[in-house]
């Protein structure tokens, strides 16, 4: 699984082949969570908003390259 940016002990990851809906997982000692790419909505998991908040303004800035990361990883032929 491709980590794609870190902060501090938490990071961005990405699956290949993973199910729909094109998401992200932010991941932290404890916790996993599934972010929509869509409209970075959290649909499985929970964490402590502190713990995440870096992750999700990151991902806000970068919301076009995780949807073309996604379509690299998981639609691919």
């Amino acid at each position: 699984m491709p980590v794609l940016k870190r902060f501090g002990p938490v990071s961005i990851r990405m699956y290949a082949d993973d199910r729909r809906p094109p998401h992200f997982l932010i991941v932290g000692a404890n916790f996993q969570v599934q972010v929509r790419i869509s409209n970075l909505s959290i649909f499985a998991g929970k964490a402590r908003a502190i713990l995440i908040a870096e992750a999700l303004i990151w991902a806000e800035e970068h919301q076009d390259e995780l949807a073309l990361k996604w379509i690299e990883l998981n639609e691919r032929d």
